[in-house]
């Protein structure tokens, strides 16, 4: 095969872009030229809606480039490798999304398992133009040296700087991720992700391609993306879109269990329960205690009924269930494992079942029709309410939390009188509707819920950070999915609440998804040697069974750390400087600092937003947050203030090792870290 000039080979592949954008313009043209005629009103609308955001989904964005790469098959097949699937009016692909089944080899096919690819070519791209090109020649022998030599063009892509949201990475997918990315839909895959290895970046993807692979069922049910705060759903807000997938709840698990299900607030958080407390009412224990609680409702025949005994009239004859048979019947409705409202429901049947056994003892010959009337009898109907009343999650929370004998006679045997009382409220609020409720009572009145009625399930859950979760709040997430599967993406030495995880058995244990497949990421992309290797002196302390991260980037990056006597100002001085060049900073304080930081940066003219107040919702290259606050998040330089004062900002010296760990690991260029009082020992 001939030479041909590099700039001839970009120029060849330019007009292939360029027919791509015109057979993309076609195909939304052509959508929207379809108006629905089927002669249904309702089934004309949802049509419409369809087509519509089909239409949408078709937009071409100039900024960027239909296709990423291409491969070169045996037999001479060649695809270019997108974001989206176009075809010419034939119906002829001219662009394969990523997702699908041929593209799988662009991103695992290697020389010892070339899987039908020839040569594979990457793409450099800026502003929608093709740039570079670089092929892989997977038939070819090469000096040892070279072989597994990474891709410059697939290297300048992950450091490229960025500023604004999280983007999608379809075209640095590395095989280890694809093959998490395109796990089977019912397998639930825990990832274990050091900083930078693009762990919450495979959760997206593997949404996306989820809903590509299974897009009937996924949509039918839903794809929930469970997030630690409102800053992070921010940062990977646009990731999904720019994939064609706009149909995907966000949330975090605050926003999930106060949220009634036509959207609004069911449960009004106003208050803050100290760490001890907080701890205690997300342990897994108070499930029992809840479930024990709804339970207690349910009465003693003979307490609510004369004699114990339901009796219905039919005709003249009135028909007597004993006692002891309802009785049985309660009994046996518990036994079930049913949820408190479905057993409400059965009980009258139950009832009336009986009634009709005395019917046909009497020689008569009832039929269903006679038992359903039966079941809705007043009779039946009044004596079934008695035995067992309706509830509410938030009157069951208050009595359980107001009542001291309430609880402990639903703790008895699960919880000690010195945790009884970290429970019980000092002053009790009247009714519910007083209660300051906090963020830990939302989480178990979610508990109550579910013991009460089934939460619907999503076809899917992607869970981020989930470690940080405490038993009753992994259970909440978990039964959001409990007829789905998940995927769980943490690092367990990222882990700084209270009650974080220890183990990733705990974890999928509490969501119920004890076979889930774990899967270990520890080769970084994203995060260079200078600075992984800096935090990771912290990782024997913090978590001693993980292994160390490497960067894979050829680039080290940069670290600077600084003793000064004015680390708040020095800090914004680098700033300031910083602003002059290409791609977002983080400056990242304890919170106790925020105020004197924001402050500084006024003083300095250095505009910036603050993270702690997601209200506000102007972009800037310049970020201000609170240590608390980055987890997830990712800069391409990193300005720290003070590391000692944000260990002591935590409850314990670990959980603040663990904090610092996590600001240290969010740049994706170059870390600065200024410093007054000494560092942490392990950092020395």
């Amino acid at each position: 095969m001939p030479d041909v000039p590099p700039s001839d080979v970009l120029a060849e592949e330019q007009r292939y872009l360029d027919r791509a954008r015109a057979e993309l313009e076609r195909m939304r043209l052509h959508t929207l030229s379809l108006t629905p005629d089927g002669g249904d009103a309702i089934a004309d609308e949802a049509l419409a809606w369809a087509l519509a955001q089909r239409a949408a989904g078709l937009v071409d964005d100039p900024a960027t480039t239909l296709f990423f790469g291409r491969t070169d098959h045996d037999g001479g097949e060649r695809f270019h490798i997108g974001r989206r699937h176009v075809t010419d009016d034939a119906g002829d692909p001219v662009v394969v999304d990523w997702r699908a089944e041929v593209s799988r080899a662009f991103y695992r096919a290697s020389r010892a398992e070339r899987e039908g690819v020839v040569v594979r070519r990457r793409f450099g791209v800026e502003q929608g133009r093709l740039t570079a090109y670089e092929d892989e020649h997977l038939l070819a022998t090469v000096a040892p040296d070279e072989d597994g030599r990474a891709s410059a063009i697939l290297a300048r892509e992950i450091e490229r700087p960025r500023s604004g949201p999280m983007r999608d990475i379809v075209a640095t997918i590395q095989p280890e991720q694809d093959v998490l990315v395109r796990a089977d839909v019912a397998t639930t895959v825990c990832v274990q992700g050091a900083p930078g290895t693009g762990k919450t970046a495979v959760g997206l993807h593997r949404a996306a391609w989820l809903l590509y692979a299974h897009r009937d069922r996924l949509t039918r049910q839903g794809v929930l993306v469970v997030g630690p705060n409102h800053a992070f759903l921010s940062h990977i807000a646009a990731v999904l879109p720019a994939l064609g997938e706009v149909q995907v709840e966000q949330s975090t698990v605050e926003d999930l269990v106060t949220r009634a299900a036509d959207g609004r607030k069911a449960v009004l958080v106003r208050g803050e329960d100290p760490s001890d407390v907080a701890t205690l009412k997300g342990d897994a224990r108070l499930a029992e205690v809840v479930h024990r609680a709804v339970w207690s409702a349910v009465a003693v025949p003979r307490d609510v009924l004369p004699d114990g005994a339901v009796v219905v009239t039919r005709g003249t004859r009135r028909w007597r269930v004993p006692g002891y048979l309802v009785e049985d019947l309660l009994a046996e409705l518990r036994s079930r494992g049913i949820r408190y409202e479905a057993a409400r429901t059965l009980l009258p049947q139950r009832l009336a079942h009986s009634v009709l056994q005395l019917l046909e003892a009497a020689g008569d010959a009832p039929d269903d029709a006679v038992q359903d009337a039966v079941a809705r009898s007043a009779e039946v109907k009044r004596a079934a309410k008695l035995l067992m009343p309706p509830q509410d999650p938030a009157k069951v929370l208050h009595r359980l939390l107001s009542d001291p004998d309430f609880l402990a006679a639903n703790s008895e045997g699960v919880l000690d009188d010195a945790e009884r009382a970290l429970l019980a409220w000092a002053k009790p609020p009247r009714t519910p509707g007083a209660a300051r409720w906090t963020p830990a009572d939302a989480v178990l009145l979610d508990e109550v819920a579910e013991a009460l009625q089934r939460t619907p399930s999503r076809a899917h859950v992607v869970l981020d950070e989930a470690q940080d979760l405490s038993a009753l709040q992994l259970r909440a997430v978990g039964r959001r999915c409990s007829t789905g599967a998940a995927t769980v993406l943490g690092d367990i030495a990222q882990g700084t609440t209270p009650w974080s995880a220890r183990s990733w058995e705990e974890v999928l244990g509490h969501l119920g998804k004890p076979d889930a497949t774990l899967e270990v990421l520890d080769r970084g992309f994203r995060v260079p040697s200078a600075v992984i290797d800096y935090a990771a002196k912290l990782l024997p302390r913090i978590a001693p069974d993980l292994s160390i991260p490497t960067s894979v980037r050829e680039d080290p990056g940069h670290l600077d750390v600084v003793a000064t006597p004015h680390p708040v100002a020095d800090a914004v001085a680098v700033v300031a400087g910083l602003v002059a060049q290409e791609g977002s900073v983080g400056l990242v304080v304890a919170a106790a600092a925020l105020e004197e930081a924001a402050a500084a940066l006024t003083a300095a003219g250095v505009e910036f937003a603050r993270l702690d107040r997601p209200d506000e919702d102007t972009p800037r290259r310049v970020a201000l947050a609170p240590a608390s606050l980055v987890k997830g998040l990712e800069f391409d330089r990193v300005v720290v203030v003070e590391p000692a004062a944000i260990v002591a900002g935590e409850p314990d010296e670990r959980t603040g090792l663990r904090r610092l760990y996590v600001v240290l690991t969010r740049a994706v260029t170059g870390l600065t870290v200024l410093h007054a009082e000494p560092l942490p020992a392990e950092l020395r």
